[in-house]
């Protein structure tokens, strides 16, 4: 696979243009090209030495990543898969609300991690993402907007901190100001536990959010939702959360998703109260989206506003989310499950 230009820093492409033998500046005219102009040909960079793109052309990339497939419509949650180099596939989503553009991009393809109703890791996991592969997804995004997202969460296909410095370079890159320029605080990395990157991230000096898949107020029940809990149990992860707000200075999210009768109790909720609210956080509550081979549904509204209302009770604040992609298989890993089923 060729090297995605997307993936490169401004000094990164610099240095590349020099050892071709061109001066630095050429560096900054391919960023322009590809962070800012968005290009993704080599015969749109007007301005570069037709050398210079022959001979970059041999190693890198201004492409790494095409739509596939599109569900959804205009105005509303719209699904993307996406193809890569390789010929593998990943999944993006955009997520509009009222006010701001939300992309989802994925950073694996498939996922390690086997949690019960997740459909990316149905299929296995392939490999990681390069840093350019996780940007090339919102420029994709950013092109059919015409414009760029506000928000960009990394909830997609993939544990985040399982491809850790790939994530974390895709991060500066969308961040950087003379780039996308996507705020800090509106970039959300999602994990379903990994306390080694929920540690690092604390020592990275980004105002990034953090969110935090639990699924389940108790150790036993979790162990059967997210195999994860048997090498990052409960009690050990909310520890490293706690040690990250005090670090950071920032709330964390917590992901619950609620599936009927088995973790949507007034109990559950007092439960899940009592492990949280001794450090700062938020509760996002999201009913769960059909996966054929988990055997469960979302609860009825009135349960899950009950299970909100106990929380809110102790002292947490919650949000009741609806699923945005059960309507076109955009709950996570379903689009790409179901066209590689379509294949067979």
């Amino acid at each position: 696979m060729k090297i995605a230009l997307q993936g490169l820093l401004p000094e990164e492409l610099q240095i590349l243009c020099k050892a071709t033998g061109q001066p630095a500046f050429r560096g900054k005219q391919l960023w322009q090209w590809v962070q800012v102009q968005g290009a993704t040909r080599w015969d749109q960079m007007g301005n570069l030495p037709r050398a210079l793109k022959d001979k970059l052309a041999e190693t890198h990339t201004p492409q790494p990543a095409k739509i596939l497939k599109e569900s959804g419509e205009l105005g509303g949650t719209r699904k993307w898969l996406v193809g890569l180099d390789d010929g593998e596939s990943v999944e993006t989503v955009l997520i509009p609300a009222r006010d701001r553009n939300t992309v989802c991009v994925s950073t694996q393809v498939g996922c390690k991690m086997g949690c019960a109703f997740c459909a990316s890791a149905k299929c296995g996991y392939a490999r990681n993402l390069s840093a350019g592969e996780i940007v090339a997804q919102v420029q994709l995004v950013a092109a059919a907007l015409g414009k760029r997202p506000d928000n960009v969460v990394y909830m997609g296909m993939g544990e985040p901190f399982d491809n850790y410095d790939a994530v974390l370079k895709s991060v500066r890159l969308l961040n950087h100001p003379d780039g996308l320029n996507v705020g800090a605080r509106r970039i959300t990395i999602s994990t379903s536990g990994v306390i080694p990157g929920i540690r690092r991230l604390a020592s990275e000096g980004l105002q990034v959010e953090l969110s935090v898949s639990l699924h389940a107020a108790n150790s036993e029940l979790r162990r059967k939702l997210m195999p994860i809990e048997n090498k990052y149990p409960l009690d050990e992860l909310l520890k490293e959360c706690a040690a990250y707000t005090a670090t950071t200075k920032r709330h964390i999210t917590f992901e619950y998703t609620l599936v009927k009768g088995l973790n949507d109790s007034p109990q559950d909720a007092a439960e899940l109260a009592a492990r949280l609210r001794r450090f700062p956080c938020r509760v996002n509550l999201i009913p769960l989206s059909p996966v054929e081979e988990f055997q469960g549904e979302a609860p009825p509204r009135a349960t899950m506003e009950a299970f909100l209302r106990v929380l809110e009770r102790n002292g947490l604040e919650g949000t009741l989310r609806e699923s945005k992609g059960k309507g076109l298989d955009a709950a996570c890993g379903q689009l790409r499950r179901r066209t590689q089923t379509d294949l067979l």
